[in-house]
């Protein structure tokens, strides 16, 4: 097949930010053989396990983020890289922290590393905010949330860390002291944050 003859896939790619994952490629109407045909003759760069991006498409900007989003559509960013999203922690997260509901078992992905909080779904489905992120939508905790959630899981992710981004976020605009303490009881960490935000306000 000839280059040109491309183009109405492309433009389905080009539709959708230049990424797809491959099941969601082939509903639009592109054959799985010419998805990797076109990889094969590079117009498509494999960005991970079934999901590729158009070679002329703009290099994404958060692609660990991105990535997992996609090929784990379940997938909450959560606790350390739901803080560093928020630049609520000096932390520099190494793995793509996601939450997934209890009854989901372990995805299977090769990149980027990831680590899972697996979460009873009173805490999963609650708190969830959606960014978009070079044109694709992500599910990230919003701030209280996130917060609340890292002191419930301490012991993964430390107290100095929980404890930091408490105090990082009296520090940002626009801060919801009761939406963080209503997080807190759901989490059965209210009484452990509310002695520290009294210090801190």
């Amino acid at each position: 097949m000839k280059t040109k003859n491309y183009i109405p896939f492309k433009k389905i790619f080009q539709e959708h930010n230049g990424v797809l994952r491959v099941l969601d490629a082939i509903k639009l109407g592109v054959p799985e053989y010419i998805v990797y045909e076109m990889y094969q003759r590079g117009e498509l760069i494999k960005e991970g396990r079934g999901l590729y991006r158009l070679g002329d498409a703009q290099l994404l900007g958060n692609p660990d983020l991105v990535r997992v989003s996609m090929l784990i559509p379940k997938s909450v960013i959560c606790l350390i890289s739901a803080l560093y999203f928020y630049e609520l922690t000096t932390q520099i997260p190494y793995s793509v922290y996601i939450a997934l509901p209890k009854n989901v078992g372990k995805p299977r992905i090769d990149y980027p590393p990831i680590e899972v909080t697996w979460m009873v779904p009173s805490l999963y489905s609650v708190g969830i905010d959606e960014h978009v992120i070079d044109g694709v939508k992500i599910r990230i905790y919003g701030r209280e949330k996130t917060i609340a959630d890292c002191f419930k899981f301490r012991k993964r992710v430390g107290d100095d860390v929980a404890l930091e981004a408490l105090k990082e976020y009296i520090k940002q605009p626009q801060i919801d002291v009761h939406l963080l303490l209503e997080y807190a009881k759901i989490n059965r960490v209210e009484k452990m944050v509310l002695p520290y935000l009294k210090s801190l306000i």
